[in-house]
């Protein structure tokens, strides 16, 4: 994971918000980064240092002047060792202080002193947000590469509703992993993740499905955008939220899944076909509800678009360099299979996994895989996490795109 043995400097400034930095700290912590923090002066009025030196075991940074190691200036040794350096909360006046240059105390020092890429997490009443000076305030960390995520929608501290409030723990954490990862295997890549079970319409309340949920394809899309592609999405209705750092398009049907990737083909680098898509769909939809009625009810029904022959038959003859993986969810003779459709499909990877197994494939969040490629590979991963999963095939394509260019 990208989190692990990551150095993560996280500024804390004089917000409601701050005690909900006490869980950023300890989901990264949780994750195996190492944590330093730095309050404001501002910041300890609402949360003492106490909680966040317990979760880190590491000394919280206040003072300006702090020495590090008995000799290192704090705000130069932190700033120098960190991977990223992340502000949540920040409110409008440190926000307004980094985008000056200010340098009045340790956080907006260590700030000015760092290399690493900056994630901020804007937190403030609505007013103050919609400011026009602190409009401009974020547009410059925007402009000098600063990744600005939030704020939210919702209740703030003085009773209004507005934008203002502190994204969650989950959305700060998607940011700081975006940040680590744009340097990353894939980083300027084009990746087209496909995902979920589409949905052919029997009549206006009913359709045919399957029982995917879509998570093999969320993971690839986060494992995609943590590696420093440029992400997007094409899924079928599922119940996941949705991939920070992606773009998302939704679609219902096979022919609308196919109609978004191919539209897109052209300028994708890399295709990750994990959704379940139909093979079959009503060939006639009912206009009103399919009414109960005794004996049995026949329906007619007809092949739909092959997405994958699709692509292939675009890439025959054509010096195509691509990287096209496909999935094969399969209930028998796996690999067998497997590997015929790796060869008609003329993927340059095949993801095969048993969905009968109750451990792994739909529905749950482990998988367990084999690798098939063309010059008869195959490589077979243990029961893991689907986030695992997906790191490992990422891996494997990474590794396809050196190879085919340099």
């Amino acid at each position: 994971m990208i989190l692990e043995g990551a150095n993560i400097v996280l500024g804390v400034t004089g917000g409601i918000a701050c005690y909900k930095a006490v869980d950023l700290a300890s989901k990264l912590v949780q994750a195996g980064a190492t944590v330093d923090v730095i309050m404001t002066e501002g910041a300890t009025a609402f949360v003492t240092p106490l909680p966040f030196q317990t979760i880190t075991k590491r000394p919280v940074s206040i003072d300006m002047f702090q020495l590090l190691r008995d000799t290192d200036m704090a705000h130069i040794s932190l700033s120098a060792r960190a991977d990223a350096l992340v502000i949540a909360p920040a409110t409008a006046n440190t926000i307004a202080k980094i985008a000056h240059g200010l340098a009045d105390n340790l956080l907006t020092s260590t700030v000015l002193a760092t290399t690493a890429p900056l994630v901020v997490a804007p937190a403030m009443d609505a007013d103050m947000w919609a400011n026009p000076v602190t409009a401009e305030n974020v547009e410059t960390l925007r402009r000098r590469g600063a990744t600005i995520v939030g704020p939210g929608e919702g209740r703030l501290a003085s009773g209004r509703i507005g934008a203002g409030r502190l994204v969650s723990t989950e959305e700060i954490m998607a940011a700081i992993r975006q940040a680590l990862g744009r340097h990353g295997p894939l980083a300027g890549l084009r990746v087209v993740v496909s995902a979920g079970g589409t949905q052919e319409p029997l009549d206006p309340v009913r359709h045919l499905g399957n029982r995917s949920s879509g998570r093999m394809g969320y993971a690839l899309a986060e494992a995609a955008r943590d590696y420093g592609a440029r992400v997007t999405l094409v899924t079928a209705p599922t119940g996941l939220p949705t991939v920070y750092g992606v773009e998302t398009v939704p679609v219902r049907t096979a022919a609308e899944m196919h109609d978004a990737i191919i539209a897109r083909l052209d300028e994708t680098d890399v295709l990750l076909m994990a959704a379940a898509v139909a093979d079959y769909r009503p060939a006639r939809m009912a206009e009103q509800k399919i009414k109960k009625q005794d004996g049995a009810l026949t329906l007619e029904l007809e092949r739909t678009v092959d997405i994958l022959a699709a692509v292939a038959e675009r890439r025959a003859g054509s010096r195509d360099d691509k990287v096209i993986v496909g999935f094969a969810a399969e209930t028998e003779n796996l690999l067998e299979n497997a590997r015929d459709k790796l060869v008609r499909k003329r993927l340059d990877l095949l993801v095969a996994n048993d969905v009968s197994a109750s451990d792994s494939g739909f529905e749950v969040a482990t998988n367990r895989v084999t690798l098939l490629t063309p010059d008869g590979g195959q490589e077979s991963l243990p029961l893991l996490r689907k986030e695992e999963v997906a790191e490992r095939i990422l891996d494997r394509v990474a590794a396809l795109w050196r190879a085919s260019h340099g």
